[in-house]
């Protein structure tokens, strides 16, 4: 970064990588939907069953954004393809939860655990100020993304 570049020139560097790595982010998780052979949806949903763990469809749908029916038909789906099991709550025998099956378990693992490691790394270079400004840089992306993504929605 040269020390020459103007305050509105750095924005707009700081902006395009911003998409930049919004896109990349995309590239690795239609990968990942391609070697599990299921759309955007289907591969969001493993991605919370993941990191969440077992899910009711109710809680499932909340967290993924979707109506009930839209999730009853992506949970068939990825039952169907072998990415997730129905089973008994532990919690409560009344109910079921959805599970990922262990080859999609597997799949996740191998596919995004380098990128997280790589990650850490990286965030480890870093001071604690300076990542004290990334994080709040982060956050406020963040809160911007899903609040157009409600005004998108409700327009």
């Amino acid at each position: 970064m040269s020390n020459q570049s103007g305050p509105a020139e750095l924005v707009q560097r700081v902006a395009q990588a911003s998409a930049d790595f919004g896109a990349a982010n995309t590239e690795v998780d239609d990968a990942v939907a391609d070697l599990l052979g299921v759309n955007g949806t289907d591969r969001r949903i493993v991605g919370l069953v993941f990191t969440a763990g077992p899910l009711s469809a109710g809680a499932l749908a909340a967290a993924a954004g979707l109506s009930p029916a839209a999730t009853t038909t992506a949970v068939q789906r990825l039952v169907a393809a072998g990415h997730l099991v129905r089973e008994i709550d532990p919690g409560d025998r009344r109910r079921t939860v959805l599970t990922l099956t262990d080859s999609a378990t597997e799949v996740v693992r191998r596919s995004y655990g380098p990128v997280a490691e790589e990650g850490m790394r990286i965030l480890g270079g870093y001071r604690p100020d300076e990542l004290a400004l990334i994080d709040r840089f982060l956050r406020a992306g963040i809160d911007l993304q899903r609040r157009h993504a409600a005004r998108i929605r409700s327009s």
